[in-house]
């Protein structure tokens, strides 16, 4: 008997802000920046990229080559990015004792 699978698709689980957010907190933990900047594109995605493109004050083509996998966002786009989808980066001191 083969095994069933179904197709994985992390935009069914952006669905609020809150699991965006958690999302977008593990890519950062992370500490990659092609990660950062693929989970920024897929919750670009999750919202609407035409509508975080226009707000963040770029061509939605130009986001999506930025958010990409090999792309590499300027720090002005990624701030319009973070700016459209409504959240905000905090910076903390690195736990030492970790």
């Amino acid at each position: 008997m083969p095994l069933e699978t179904t197709r994985f698709d992390v935009l069914d689980h952006l669905k609020t802000p809150e699991e965006r957010a958690a999302y977008l907190e593990a890519a950062f933990e992370d500490g990659d920046a092609s990660l950062i900047a693929n989970a920024l594109g897929d919750v670009a995605r999750s919202v609407g990229m035409t509508a975080v493109a226009k707000e963040a004050g770029v061509t939605r083509e130009a986001l999506y080559k930025a958010l990409s996998e090999k792309g590499d966002p300027r720090l002005s786009t990624l701030l319009g990015v973070v700016k459209a989808l409504g959240i905000h980066l905090n910076v903390t001191p690195k736990n030492e004792a970790a």
